[in-house]
């Protein structure tokens, strides 16, 4: 018996020591909360290196897709993060970046979504001047708290957010056009009725791919030329061999964080 405690002790240590460390390591992004009348809306933030109170600097709000609802406060931070933590990033576009988290059982966006019987897939029915579902009602209130913080710029405050994200992210630059400094949409949507809203007063950078299997690509460019009809200029981006994920290349745009911090509101 005794000739078997030491390998078997050994392997033990192999296979708990990983989950131990990794366990232990402490992500950059600080969690917090938000609270209104009831609701909470979980997030992560991340400050500027060597972060100093007394100045203001630019925020970034992220909003993630459908898959990573829910309120662990972790799932939110799957896409986009290694971007935000490149340090040539952070040393020369210091900002704070938040990832708020959409509950299990709601939207960013007001946007019936029904799948075809036939072919499976599905159809985006994006609404106009319809009411905040209670998660982009949470995320208003968040926005107007983070904007009385003295640590941040309200000249510099961007969105930006991928799927269900790129279309909270159109619906909120809607809502609140006087906002939003710029923001980016990728592989998102929205009613172009809704493009007059923000055309000329939020530059938009949108992302799409064309052969998403989730979000037809044609959303954005019905959108793109709804923006353009009302005399905006948006940026647009066709990765013509992306899937659902073209955020992966959005996200690896090199000109991404330089464009949104060339504007100022």
């Amino acid at each position: 018996m005794i000739k078997y405690k030491l390998p078997f002790l050994a392997l033990l240590i192999c296979l708990i020591l990983p989950v131990l460390l990794r366990a232990q390591k402490k992500s950059p992004f600080d969690r917090g909360s938000y609270i209104l009348k009831g609701d909470t809306l979980p997030y992560r933030i991340l400050f500027p290196l060597d972060f100093d109170p007394s100045k203001k600097y630019p925020v970034i709000l992220v909003l993630h897709g459908a898959g990573e609802r829910g309120n662990d406060n972790e799932a939110q931070l799957k896409y986009g993060t290694e971007l935000f933590l490149k340090d040539t990033i952070r040393e020369k576009y210091a900002a704070i970046v938040i990832y708020p988290q959409c509950s299990a059982s709601s939207y960013w966006s007001d946007v019936k979504i029904q799948k075809d019987s036939t072919t499976q897939k599905l159809k985006f029915i994006f609404q106009t001047d319809a009411p905040p579902t209670k998660t982009m009602q949470c995320l208003l209130g968040f926005v107007d708290e983070l904007l009385d913080k003295p640590y941040v710029n309200k000249h510099q405050f961007y969105i930006g957010g991928l799927s269900m994200g790129g279309m909270g992210t159109l619906e909120i630059i809607g809502r609140r056009p006087g906002v939003f400094a710029a923001a980016f949409s990728i592989c998102g949507g929205d009613n172009t009725l809704n493009a007059k809203k923000y055309a000329k007063k939020v530059p938009l950078w949108i992302f799409h791919g064309k052969k998403d299997s989730v979000v037809p690509y044609e959303h954005s460019e019905s959108i793109v030329a709804a923006i353009k009809e009302a005399g905006g200029k948006p940026k647009y981006t066709l990765y013509p061999n992306d899937d659902h994920n073209s955020w992966n290349d959005a996200f690896a745009e090199p000109l991404l964080i330089p464009w949104l911090f060339s504007h100022n509101k």
